[in-house]
């Protein structure tokens, strides 16, 4: 079956649901082909924190009413070290706030929009394609529901992850790859437990990293930095709270404990493809770039492209002003840079390091982050990165 669009999109998670939702918004015609079920996609827990300016696009589009009602607004978080805890007041800083809105939420919202308008969207597509990138006609081949298709477009939108396909049709030799492994995971639950703190609270301890953050009143996210090895067999909920009692620990502060339903570990990774873009093929999100959680920017980041790629859209269809497709991935890349700094940095500054055997790094450590809590102008720099830098384009 042969079918046509003006931009075929690869990927139903928040990158290319985005970019799906701004194109309809600019009347211009696009389908989503997904690999997953929408039942996988839905469910599938992701990030949780919201930069302001992804907040304000979310509303901007239509999409943030449940955001609105559910999300949790937060205007700062604590720094914890020494077992003495240290808040960074965003609101009084950079005039700004971040919502804890898991990325399966931000997911379900999207995909109702999409399927409002009647926006054509396909769950679990096999085979995909991409063929003609460099051509004026590229074009997407797949398999659906045992029939195979050819969707002609004008443009390709690869949003579809890191282990997806897209970024693997650009020719051998066109993209550089800048890749950094981390020595830990983190080890992530959800438990069915209230918060024990309003705010995220990110630790430095001797035994190593842990972050308290949170779903909803009622449900805690919590991570504990781990082996990249390990396996979940070796974390049995005893252990889990102990560790996470002993890391966040401070005064007379305790963890609210509660049933764990769900658990993993996360290998730590910060990974840039260099450019974003070849032919009318262009990439979005964790397709070309990934950060370290410690930072809360991966959903975030690609809200950003795809908003880049979006107003480049709208700029050509309508008057054929290509430069805005020609600065894609130049517009973006310093912001990925930016954001890739700032990850780095507070991984950096919050995880024990393996080699560390006589303590220094870990003095390193304790100098910095006082630093930074000790300087408003040091808080300010950690304040304007996690609420989301304004850069101008």
């Amino acid at each position: 079956m042969n079918e046509r669009t003006q931009v075929g999109i690869v990927g139903a998670g928040p990158a290319g649901l985005v970019l799906g939702q701004l194109l309809h918004l600019r009347g211009i015609e696009s389908v989503v082909l997904e690999a997953r079920s929408r039942e996988y996609v839905e469910q599938r827990v992701r990030a949780g924190v919201l930069e302001q300016g992804t907040v304000n696009l979310m509303k901007e589009m239509g999409v943030g009413e449940r955001m609105e009602r559910q999300g949790l607004v937060h205007h700062g978080v604590e720094l914890r070290f020494a077992e003495r805890g240290h808040r960074i007041d965003f609101e009084d800083l950079t005039g700004k706030a971040i919502t804890v809105y898991g990325q399966q939420e931000v997911v379900k919202d999207l995909i109702a929009a999409r399927l409002d308008f009647g926006g054509p969207l396909l769950f679990e597509v096999d085979d995909v394609r991409p063929e003609g990138i460099e051509t004026d006609a590229p074009s997407l081949r797949f398999s659906h529901e045992g029939e195979e298709h050819t969707l002609q477009c004008d443009v390709i939108a690869g949003c579809d992850g890191f282990h997806g396909i897209c970024r693997d049709a650009v020719p051998d030799g066109l993209l550089t790859f800048h890749e950094r492994e981390w020595p830990f995971g983190w080890l992530g639950i959800l438990a069915e437990a209230a918060p024990s703190s309003d705010e995220l609270i990110y630790a430095h301890n001797p035994r190593g990293f842990a972050l308290q953050s949170m779903r909803s009143p009622e449900v805690t996210r919590l991570y504990l930095q781990c082996e990249p090895t390990d396996e979940l067999d070796a974390w049995p909920d005893d252990r889990i709270w102990e560790e996470l009692q002993v890391r966040l620990a401070s005064g007379d502060f305790r963890l609210n404990e509660g049933p764990i339903f769900e658990r993993g570990i996360t290998p730590m990774r910060s990974f840039v493809t260099e450019p974003m873009q070849h032919g009318r093929l262009y990439l979005a999100g964790d397709a070309v770039h990934i950060v370290p959680p410690t930072g809360a920017k991966g959903l975030n980041l690609a809200v950003a492209d795809v908003r880049v790629l979006a107003d480049a859209l709208e700029r050509w269809f309508g008057s054929g002003d290509d430069s805005g497709l020609r600065a894609y991935s130049d517009v973006c890349l310093r912001r990925v840079w930016h954001t890739q700094h700032f990850s780095w940095w507070m991984t950096s500054m919050l995880h024990r390091m393996p080699d560390d055997h006589d303590g220094f790094q870990a003095k390193l450590q304790i100098a910095q982050l006082d630093y930074v809590c000790a300087s408003r102008a040091a808080s300010t720099s950690l304040a304007e990165n996690y609420v989301g830098l304004d850069l101008p384009t």
